[in-house]
């Protein structure tokens, strides 16, 4: 498996991808059923704003357009400018292999270098697996405002007076 940005040549072989897809699976990273990934939703997911989003896949090492599209993780950067929302699917083809933990230290590092405050995502409360992943990283549980999810949050900025490195600033 290749990790590389998505690109608008990906859009064919993620809409081929989803038809591979389980309901659960779909479920669990769109939060509800979703019967087809439309071409418009698929262009637009291929296409992140380079300012306020940053996206991955794992597909195989061929051209994009051609290679097939096993993950996909996401970050976007909210209104707010200081939090951005992560999103992971992992289709159970290529489960196991490690690839989400990669994923999700690949979209922590690019929201601290964004100078994030948190990253955080809404997790349906049975998806085990995603929230043991997100607990393992050092992601914190929240209550969701949606009912059946969770919320898992990553403080990316120490807390003043707290890091060992801050010194009290002379005056």
């Amino acid at each position: 498996m290749l990790i590389r940005p998505i690109r608008p040549a990906d859009a064919d072989p993620l809409r081929q991808g989803f038809a591979l897809l389980e309901p659960d699976e779909i479920r669990q990273r769109f939060l509800h059923a979703v019967r087809e990934l439309t071409p418009e939703m698929a262009d637009k997911l291929s296409r992140p704003d380079a300012k306020r989003e940053f996206a991955l896949v794992a597909a195989e090492p061929l051209p994009p357009g051609e290679a097939l599209v096993g993950a996909v993780a996401r970050a976007s950067i909210n209104d707010n400018g200081r939090e951005a929302e992560f999103a992971i699917l992992v289709s159970h083809y290529i489960a196991g292999m490690g690839l989400g933990r990669h994923l999700m230290r690949r979209l922590v590092r690019w929201a601290k270098g964004r100078r994030l405050e948190k990253l955080w995502g809404d997790v349906l409360e049975h998806n085990q697996p995603m929230l043991a992943l997100a607990q393992s990283l050092g992601f914190r549980r929240e209550a969701s405002p949606h009912p059946g999810l969770v919320r898992m949050v990553l403080d990316l900025q120490p807390t003043r007076g707290t890091h060992v490195h801050d010194e009290p600033q002379a005056a």
